[in-house]
């Protein structure tokens, strides 16, 4: 009975340890609004009410100054909100619109007017918003930005490029297998792209082993979206070259949504000179991508509701200059063939030979069979076609006639293979009473 009692204390705790661990990894989805207040001599006002209110949901958030008239509210959801501050003695001061971003404390800071309750006053100029909170070096996209910006394949991870110390690895990247979502390896700071954080909500969102996105965010649900490049927060630790955080739209007290359908194929692209040469088509190729969101209300100024949905789907073509055996190959060797197999042409010395020096043939069945030395050429690289190979015949019937002559770079080809992907993503925000 104690072994039992135990170990539920024992699960309990856990459970509870990991409530609280979320609880403080998800501080990046919320941002925060902190300032001072102060009367017309600039000393603090100790007591004063601050209200803070969601201009979309209507989420109301009350505090008061403390002794040095310093305020914070913090856990707030990205939005525009409002600002209300009471004081006896002194008029009520409004602020009507104070963006708040994720990850980012807005400083807001108020100085009274002496006069009664019943006056107000409302501050119409812009907020201010020097950084003073932290020394994170970072790049803002904001929810018009990442929708109006100009971006390849709609593909979120291309605005990391926007960022100065930048660069894509080129040469080199993942099999569609390893990386279905499609996210570009990126260098931060001549850092290597596994080094770069990525979140999504607060949550992580990076492949423990290859380093890349995992969910790669339709753009239709970005809220907003934050590059840091250097002097991040202690919460990122595990990153060496940069953090990503993305934030997921959320519903309103208004319904709102959209719909997109993007659409391209072969007949847009521009031809290779090198490899579509005259008689050599572009591969066919497709792409569409279309879907959209929806958000609104579920209880008026309580419940919010945002969904979104995305579909791709593409014929990828691709144009490639390939090194076969040439045509004479082709036409004179193979098992049972008269005569011999003629590879003469690869005899020409470099550059216009096979390789670094002529491709002499040798007779492996003469000479040091240890060594390979003391073996004796071919003459004039024909080889008796009695001396091939049933299985070299066969693999010889398997390539297709060269494109071009010469002996290197002597058959192009195209070809096409589908993608077909679904992706969707919910979000649910409620405003828990308060005691």
């Amino acid at each position: 009975m104690r072994r039992q009692v135990s170990l539920g204390l024992v699960l309990v705790f856990c459970l509870a340890f990991l409530l609280y661990t979320s609880t403080a990894s998800g501080q990046a989805v919320f941002g925060s609004i902190i300032g001072t207040v102060t009367d017309p001599q600039g000393n603090a006002v100790t007591g004063a009410k601050v209200t803070v209110t969601s201009v979309t949901k209507s989420f109301t958030y009350d505090t008061t100054t403390n002794e040095s008239g310093n305020y914070s509210v913090t856990h707030l959801i990205p939005d525009t909100y409002k600002i209300k501050v009471e004081a006896s003695g002194f008029k009520v001061l409004e602020i009507p619109s104070v963006g708040v971003s994720a990850d980012n404390a807005a400083h807001v800071d108020a100085q009274l007017q002496v006069g009664a309750v019943t006056q107000s006053i409302e501050v119409t100029g812009e907020v201010p918003q020097l950084k003073t909170d932290r020394a994170d070096v970072d790049m803002e996209f904001s929810q018009t930005y990442v929708e109006e910006l100009p971006v390849l394949n709609r593909n979120f991870t291309n605005f990391e490029l926007l960022s100065p110390g930048t660069q894509k690895l080129v040469g080199w990247s993942h099999a569609a297998t390893e990386n279905p979502q499609g996210g570009g390896q990126i260098f931060v700071n001549g850092q290597h792209f596994s080094g770069t954080n990525f979140e999504l909500d607060g949550t992580d969102n990076q492949d423990p082993i290859l380093g890349i996105i995992v969910v790669n965010p339709n753009l239709d649900a970005i809220a907003e979206a934050k590059v840091a490049l250097q002097d991040y927060d202690a919460e990122s630790g595990k990153a060496t070259a940069g953090t990503v955080k993305v934030s997921i739209k959320s519903g309103s007290n208004e319904f709102h949504g959209s719909g997109f359908y993007y659409y391209r194929n072969s007949d847009q692209q521009a031809r290779d000179p090198f490899t579509n040469k005259p008689g050599v088509s572009l591969a066919a190729a497709t792409w569409k991508q279309f879907g959209g969101s929806v958000g609104g209300p579920i209880i008026k100024n309580k419940l919010f509701f945002f969904g979104d949905y995305q579909g791709t789907k593409q014929q990828q073509g691709i144009t490639n200059q390939y090194t076969i055996p040439t045509a004479q190959v082709l036409s004179t060797c193979g098992f049972g063939k008269p005569g011999n197999c003629d590879l003469s042409e690869y005899l020409a010395p470099a550059p216009l030979g096979f390789g670094p020096v002529n491709g002499q043939i040798f007779d492996p069945a003469t000479g040091n069979p240890a060594t390979g030395t003391g073996r004796t050429a071919f003459a004039g690289n024909l080889i008796p076609n009695t001396r091939i190979s049933p299985q070299a015949t066969a693999m010889l019937a398997l390539f297709p006639a060269p494109t071009s002559g010469g002996i290197s770079n002597n058959l192009v080809t195209t070809g096409a293979g589908p993608f077909d992907q679904k992706s969707f993503d919910t979000r649910i925000d409620y405003s828990a009473p308060r005691n």
